[in-house]
């Protein structure tokens, strides 16, 4: 069995694809590299993945599929993986070397009776134009190098979520809670770290920066502008989220607290993109998304509705959605986020 599987999702991402392959590559035999070419046609994305698969047949396999989108990519990956643990790298991400060399001898270090279900480490923010890179580290919440369960962990800040760039999840995890993205639908990253959340028991913390996380092209998914244009399927990803547990019977206090933070997150970001959007149309779906979720689950919108940023994001008039507008520019100015 391999120790790690890589999945990397590609589509016309010749032009940058070979820096993500080769950084992984580094692990060698421990590791297995599965490049999905997710219906690439403009370029030679689906060319690059079978070079590399026929020059490392130990290490590589190159799977081609009809055009899913990013979550059915990340579905085909799992579905070949055959390492213990799994990692998701975007073709336009990287890792780092020196911390790869150290996650890689931690995975190898777990005896087999104490293993965990998912080990976390640091990011960073390779913003094009930045002066500083931004690094997302997990010191101030998880125990260092060291096992640890939902009980141990401490407080998260605004831009400490888990996100796909942190998480390395045990394969059978994720196989045995039936993670299956949507196809053809963007920010199903949250899905991919949320959904198992509950089947997660014990984790351990790398705190290294080993995921290069590039930030800078104009097509890019988190690009703001992309992302309002594109609020139905952030909208469609809450939704699914939403419902897949009823987070307020989460029977770990902290995990259910994290998880409802989560969701909190989620529903502000969908509030926001709606009104920096201008339109009627999306302040409705807005509108629409809140009161469907006060139908479905009264306990979870009251915490939602009434904590701090929902209160925010549901001012009244447009005073009140200037003012959430300002208090996002803030906030983003402040944490650096995306």
């Amino acid at each position: 069995m391999k120790l790690l599987s890589f999945a990397i999702p590609c589509y016309n991402s010749a032009a940058y694809m070979e820096k993500c392959i080769q950084s992984v590559l580094a692990g060698g035999e421990d590791v297995e590299v599965i490049i999905v070419d997710d219906g690439s046609t403009k370029d030679e994305t689906a060319k690059i993945a079978d070079e590399y698969a026929a020059k490392y047949p130990t290490i590589v396999k190159a799977v081609h599929q009809e055009n899913g989108g990013h979550g059915q990519a990340v579905n085909t990956g799992l579905a070949h993986a055959t390492g213990k643990y799994f990692k998701v790298v975007d073709s336009d991400d990287w890792v780092d070397l020196k911390s790869y060399r150290r996650v890689l001898a931690t995975l190898k270090k777990f005896d087999e009776a104490e293993e965990p279900d998912m080990v976390i480490a640091n990011y960073v923010y390779e913003k094009v134009g930045a002066k500083r890179k931004k690094v997302i580290h997990y010191d101030n919440v998880f125990p260092e190098e060291t096992l640890f369960t939902w009980n141990d962990i401490g407080h998260f800040k605004l831009d400490q979520y888990i996100l796909m760039h942190t998480v390395i999840y045990k394969t059978e995890l994720l196989k045995k809670c039936g993670l299956q993205l949507p196809k053809h639908t963007f920010y199903v990253d949250n899905i991919f770290v949320f959904e198992p959340l509950p089947y997660v028991k014990k984790m351990y913390y790398i705190n290294t920066n080993f995921y290069r996380y590039f930030i800078g092209r104009t097509d890019q998914s988190v690009n703001e502008s992309v992302m309002i244009g594109r609020i139905d399927q952030q909208l469609r990803v809450t939704r699914l989220m939403l419902g897949y547990y009823d987070a307020t019977k989460i029977s770990n206090p902290k995990l259910r607290h994290y998880m409802i933070q989560y969701l909190e997150i989620m529903m502000t970001v969908c509030s926001v993109l709606a009104i920096k959007s201008g339109t009627a149309e999306n302040l409705a779906k807005k509108k629409e998304l809140w009161n469907e979720l006060k139908k479905q689950n009264f306990p979870l919108w009251l915490r939602l509705r009434w904590g701090f940023l929902g209160q925010g994001c549901n001012l009244p008039g447009k005073g009140g959605r200037e003012l959430l507008i300002l208090g996002y520019k803030i906030t983003q100015k402040f944490y650096g986020f995306n």
